[in-house]
């Protein structure tokens, strides 16, 4: 028997990744000793109920929990952001990937699905406490970076009830399945077919969410004119009645673009400072200018007053260093 094992690019959780090839079949490996729930149990519950709904997720071949290791299909390496970084018509493909969004939200979610051990995995719903609790991440992790530890606790304070107010004004039900982070690394080019991957912060929750996570990509500059046709394309094909509601649906999109800015600021900042991982800290200007595209909106005025007084656009922009 012919083997050869390789490490694959490890993303920003816990996980490590190996490539196993067997007999000229190709496997992954994934470890995990923290947070060993999420990355086996809720991951490949996930994709195994995805799969049951006729959406391409890996496989599982299998695992060993209490050592903190699973086997999965291998999708191999051609992610959508490879794809499009190589496309001029990048619309054509991203309608194929609202295409497999819009099959995902039609998926009737569960809160409860079976997993590899004998409980359950539990999908919960969105809440305000949810929203809040990731938000607070801009203020715990970012802001100690670029202000001073009193004005980081007056930021958070003045600007946690305005933004629970905001989150209150959120129209549309947690009604769907949400990926969580439906964007173009996660999604695998598999033959001819979508592959989704990391499904493991899945949630049932805000239609709007999965489409702000594609269109605003931090890690894919897209301009504003597709960025607009992937919303429209998703408006065009999309429930009823979110079609007939749909200024209450772009009020959604624009909070929760919003929201997740602050979130992944909050991680970024969180994967450099806790984990001494760096390679994000690039990312940060682009993450700034996509919150501040989605902060010009009447209902954010006062929060955008607060952000725009104690963090000036200089500082937005630079690249933070070690």
């Amino acid at each position: 028997m012919k083997f050869k094992i390789s490490s694959i690019e490890a993303d920003a959780s816990y996980r490590k990744f190996y490539r196993i090839i067997v007999n000229n079949k190709s496997k992954v490996i994934i470890s995990a000793k923290k947070e060993k729930y999420k990355n086996l149990i809720a991951y490949t519950s996930i994709s195994k109920f995805l799969r049951k709904n006729n959406i391409l997720a890996p496989k599982l071949l299998g695992h060993n929990y209490s050592k903190g290791v699973i086997v999965i299909e291998d999708f191999g390496n051609t992610t959508f952001h490879k794809i499009l970084s190589k496309k001029k018509n990048k619309f054509k493909i991203y309608k194929q990937l609202v295409d497999l969004l819009l099959k995902i939200q039609n998926i009737k979610p569960q809160t409860k699905i079976k997993s590899i051990i004998k409980k359950n995995h539990l999908l919960e719903k969105y809440s305000i406490k949810n929203l809040i609790k990731e938000s607070d991440l801009f203020f715990d992790w970012y802001l100690p970076l670029v202000v001073n530890k009193k004005k980081v606790l007056n930021i958070k304070r003045m600007s946690k009830k305005i933004l629970v107010k905001i989150y209150k004004k959120l129209y549309f039900p947690n009604s769907c399945f949400v990926h969580r982070d439906y964007h173009v690394q996660n999604l695998m080019k598999v033959g001819k077919k979508v592959g989704v991957i990391d499904s493991q912060d899945a949630l049932i929750g805000n239609p709007a969410y999965d489409l702000v996570s594609l269109i605003d990509d931090v890690r894919i500059k897209n301009s504003v004119k597709l960025k607009k046709q992937i919303y429209d394309y998703y408006l065009k094909n999309t429930n009823r009645t979110y079609k007939m509601k749909n200024k209450f649906f772009l009020q959604d999109f624009n909070i929760l673009s919003v929201q997740r800015s602050l979130k992944i600021l909050g991680i970024f900042s969180r994967l450099f400072k806790r984990d001494n991982k760096d390679k994000y800290l690039k990312l940060i200007p682009y993450v700034w200018q996509i919150l501040e595209a989605r902060i010009d909106y009447s209902i954010f005025s006062e929060f955008k007053k607060i952000l725009d007084n104690n963090i000036k656009k200089e500082i937005r922009k630079k690249i933070i260093k070690k």
